[in-house]
């Protein structure tokens, strides 16, 4: 009897939310569970309009999770332009991205209102992307809650910046409990990533007193950049950081560091530093080992700063905060 007793108690934990606050693959198999489906479908809408549905999405997830923590601050929009995304290192953030998860909150939002988070919206549709793109699945761990914080103020220092060094990219990602090996894992992103000219125009234009061009680049590769993005284009105009293969996710950008190009100097330092080498050249001839440990990256970048069990809110328009 009580073993019946203990079974019940728990199956009412879990239909309410989960058990401890903890994440769970199942946090929804009782008041939501089509969720995954519903983000599904309309992720696959969504990439049947524009292939940028893939990278603006997973990009938006590696934005929101390493300044708050995975709790969709990302999302709000501010009529005062203050907001998280309106920080310089968001203005790049492609809107296809916030369009993505909007359209999947709304259909979750029409079958289980006031159910699920944009957190956990955000988390699956990032999954998604990566398997529609031809790149690995995996289980989503879910029962984020919605931050109440979300400030341009709280972003600088907190992101990955293109002249970043192998050092100073650890140094991010160990504060959010990841390792260099998961660093490098998640940086294989931009093998459907893309990126505006300005962002890259230093490695190409003036690099320095005795070379106009970065040297590192590959000189065909730095040949096609700046055909691609001439000294006075504008700005805004997008780079595929993939040249060969850039609508699939595959282990193809680590081949590319390897010879000579990678996009940014983030990039170019990894295969550089010896400390980071053997780690390209493992994922460059062994797509199973990079599938592998992007995966587990993955996981472990949806833990970083998540709210559970009766922190933050379970926001009904993901872009603002509940009134």
């Amino acid at each position: 009897m009580e073993n019946l007793k203990g079974f019940y108690l728990m199956l009412i934990m879990v239909m309410v939310g989960g058990v401890g606050g903890q994440l769970s693959e199942n946090f929804y198999a009782f008041s939501c569970p089509n969720v995954e489906a519903l983000v599904q479908q309309a992720v696959m809408n969504k990439l049947i309009q524009t292939f940028v549905t893939v990278p603006a999405t997973l990009r938006l997830f590696f934005h929101d999770c390493l300044v708050e923590g995975c709790d969709a601050s990302i999302m709000i929009a501010s009529p005062n332009g203050d907001a998280e995304k309106d920080a310089p290192d968001n203005l790049s953030l492609a809107g296809d991205g916030f369009d993505t998860v909007i359209k999947a909150k709304e259909a979750v939002e029409a079958l289980c209102p006031g159910v699920v988070s944009c957190a956990d919206v955000l988390a699956i549709a990032a999954r998604d992307v990566v398997v529609l793109a031809g790149g690995p699945t995996f289980n989503v761990e879910l029962g984020r809650r919605d931050g109440l914080i979300s400030r341009s103020s709280r972003v600088s220092g907190k992101l990955p910046e293109p002249d970043s060094d192998l050092d100073r990219l650890n140094s991010i990602f160990a504060s959010n409990n990841l390792t260099q090996t998961d660093m490098i894992a998640l940086s294989g992103a931009h093998t459907v990533g893309f990126s505006h000219c300005n962002r890259f125009a230093g490695r190409l234009y003036n690099f320095s007193a005795t070379s106009a061009v970065d040297p590192s680049l590959d000189p065909s590769y730095a040949q096609q950049l700046m055909q691609g993005c001439p000294r006075d284009v504008d700005p805004s105009v997008a780079i595929n950081m993939d040249p060969n293969t850039p609508q699939r996710f595959d282990n193809v950008y680590f081949q590319n560091l390897i010879d000579g190009k990678g996009l940014f100097t983030s990039d170019d330092v990894l295969f550089a530093d010896p400390a980071s080498r053997a780690t390209v050249n493992d994922f460059a001839g062994n797509p199973s080992d990079f599938g592998s440990a992007f995966v587990t990256a993955m996981i472990k970048l949806g833990r970083v700063g998540v709210k559970t069990g009766s922190e933050g809110e379970i926001r009904r328009d993901c872009s603002a905060f509940n009134s």
